[in-house]
């Protein structure tokens, strides 16, 4: 007989490719980065958006009002930490110094010397030195234009951008936890503790989640934390019944009953030895849950139910493109921006399938 060729493609091995010779992995963890190398739409998605989130990140550094680092007669001065009077450069108040203005600019160039972001914006930093009036079409000055009280584009995106992303990781970090531990605990007792707890998720999911948020959002003033609880209030629930059937799948298994014969304890079964297994499913769904968070951060901004009005904010932008018809370029950032954001979240879920499909383990 004629041996059986793999059906995997030929990767290198992955201590020469991906830096991992410090950790020690297992060959299951090695195949699912293998598989998820594989899919190389999934792999530039990953690296696109981090590159993204990198630059989000450090905001302040891409886009600003003030320098990044200021030389002044033999002194280092860095604004973009530090907060400096307009007489510590030789000018005349004592208020804190506006670096965009032409005085202090001169101020500065005649004792030394400054470095500036890529964008001299922040996205509260309005423009008053505009050809014609906001909101303004794309120009040098403003890459992408304007709004309509004169804020570049640009710098609300990156750091709105940052918002969103850092929004969405931590309650995708956050509500897996509490929906694995209630399906958990709902797959592997079963009877009466999976009918109570069903009958109490049934009702829990009923509630209309976008109207309940915009309910507290209405009587409490929303700051991003009180967003984030509001959020993850609901957000658990999309775990739960994924965990539940997994467990209820296995809790009948060989080696589950083996383990509890030998006195082995609950926990260590539960998320020893079957969770790993409902993992998969359970990280498959976790981009598409970053998507969701991001989305309805977005809506509540739109809607006015969102972050304060001094927060940067996508949904925001939205809401501007609506109210300003005649200017298209706000709409159409607004859109391909969410558009590509969503892709690549879409793409690397993908890949996690992929990485984590048992017909690929083989």
């Amino acid at each position: 007989m004629k041996p059986v060729k793999s059906k995997e493609k030929n990767l290198k091995p992955l201590n020469r490719t991906i830096p991992f010779r410090f950790m020690k992995l297992t060959p299951l963890t090695e195949r699912r980065i293998n598989n998820f190398r594989a899919n190389r739409r999934a792999v530039w998605s990953f690296r696109i958006l981090l590159v993204i989130f990198a630059v989000s990140l450090f905001s302040e550094f891409v886009a600003n009002d003030r320098p990044i680092m200021v030389y002044f007669k033999g002194g280092l001065y860095f604004p973009v930490f530090i907060s400096y009077p307009e007489t510590e450069f030789g000018g005349t108040f004592q208020s804190a110094a506006n670096y965009r203005d032409p005085y202090v600019q001169k101020l500065i160039n005649n004792g030394g010397w400054a470095l500036w972001p890529l964008i001299h914006f922040r996205f509260d930093t309005i423009n008053l030195n505009l050809p014609q009036p906001a909101p303004s079409p794309p120009s040098l000055e403003n890459p992408l234009g304007t709004d309509d009280q004169g804020r570049d584009l640009l710098a609300q995106i990156i750091y709105g951008l940052r918002v969103s992303l850092l929004f969405g990781f931590i309650l995708t970090l956050i509500s897996p936890v509490i929906g694995i531990a209630v399906g958990a605990a709902q797959g592997y007792f079963g009877g009466k503790v999976d009918l109570f707890f069903q009958r109490i998720l049934e009702i829990y999911s009923s509630i209309p989640t976008l109207y309940v948020i915009i309910i507290i959002a209405s009587i409490i003033p929303p700051q991003f934390w009180l967003l984030l609880f509001i959020f993850l209030l609901f957000e658990w629930v999309s775990f739960v019944g994924i965990v539940r059937a997994e467990f209820l799948r296995a809790r009948n298994f060989d080696y589950v009953r083996a383990a509890r014969a030998l006195g082995v304890g609950h926990s260590t079964i539960m998320f020893r030895h079957i969770l790993p297994n409902a993992l998969a499913s359970t990280l498959t769904y976790a981009p598409f849950i970053l998507n969701g968070s991001i989305a309805g951060l977005a809506s509540l901004d739109f809607l006015g139910f969102g972050l304060p009005t001094s927060e940067p904010s996508l949904g925001r932008l939205i809401s501007q493109a609506r109210g300003n018809l005649a200017s298209p370029w706000i709409g159409l950032t607004t859109f391909f921006v969410l558009a590509i954001l969503f892709s690549l979240l879409i793409f690397i879920g993908e890949g996690v399938r992929d990485a984590f499909d048992t017909r690929k383990m083989l």
